[in-house]
């Protein structure tokens, strides 16, 4: 039995985040992904509990006071969170939870009461030049809101060097390949491995036997 980790997988927007994630649950079903709160109104189609956890702004103050929330943070006149409770409960039973947040994020929850059971993952596109391509051949956005979206792109960027491990995504399967290992070796770190201690003292107690 092993403790679960939380994963933080942060990229600036078009360098691949999304794809990567849900490869990563199509490998390994107990790779869940958090369900953030927020207190926006449900869009149509959305269900609570699936894409959101829709709150009330006291509510979700209140778990903010109360450190419910592991990161937080208010964006266009909503707030928005990843709640404690079910997290702690998941890698409890072996589950590491995925993350996918912002490098401020990311820190919040670095500096949390589960801080030692994280692994921060960062990718990087191959170029901005391709960056900007990957953004304009998803035909969703203006040129304008390419151009925020590119500026958004380099403030993540610029906070590349606050994760664990940082990956240059120039080839989704390689990538993929990548933080297969990295997940697998993390597992096995000593901290996530709490039935180590007693097995442990299982072998001291056996060697004085045969002494």
């Amino acid at each position: 039995m092993r403790r679960g980790l939380l994963i933080i997988l942060s990229s600036p927007s078009g360098a691949g985040k999304s794809t990567l994630a849900r490869r990563l649950r199509d490998w390994d079903a107990s790779i869940v992904f958090s369900v953030s709160a927020t207190t926006r109104a449900p869009r149509p189609g959305e269900m609570d509990g699936r894409e959101y956890h829709f709150v009330s702004e006291p509510d979700f103050k209140a778990r903010v006071k109360a450190e419910g929330m592991l990161e937080h943070a208010h964006v266009f006149g909503n707030f928005y969170g990843s709640p404690r409770a079910p997290v702690e409960a998941a890698i409890a039973q072996g589950e590491d939870v995925l993350f996918d947040i912002d490098w401020q994020g990311a820190q919040q929850i670095r500096n949390s009461a589960l801080g030692a059971h994280t692994l921060s993952i960062f990718l990087l596109p191959p170029s901005i030049a391709e960056l900007k391509r990957r953004l304009v051949s998803r035909g969703q956005d203006t040129p304008e809101t390419i151009a925020r979206r590119m500026q958004k792109s380099w403030d993540e960027i610029s906070h590349w060097d606050g994760y664990d491990f940082v990956l240059v995504n120039d080839d989704l399967d390689a990538t993929e390949a990548r933080l297969r290992t990295i997940i697998t070796a993390t597992r096995l770190r000593r901290l996530q491995q709490p039935g180590l201690t007693d097995h442990v003292r299982a072998l001291q107690t056996e060697f004085e036997e045969l002494s």
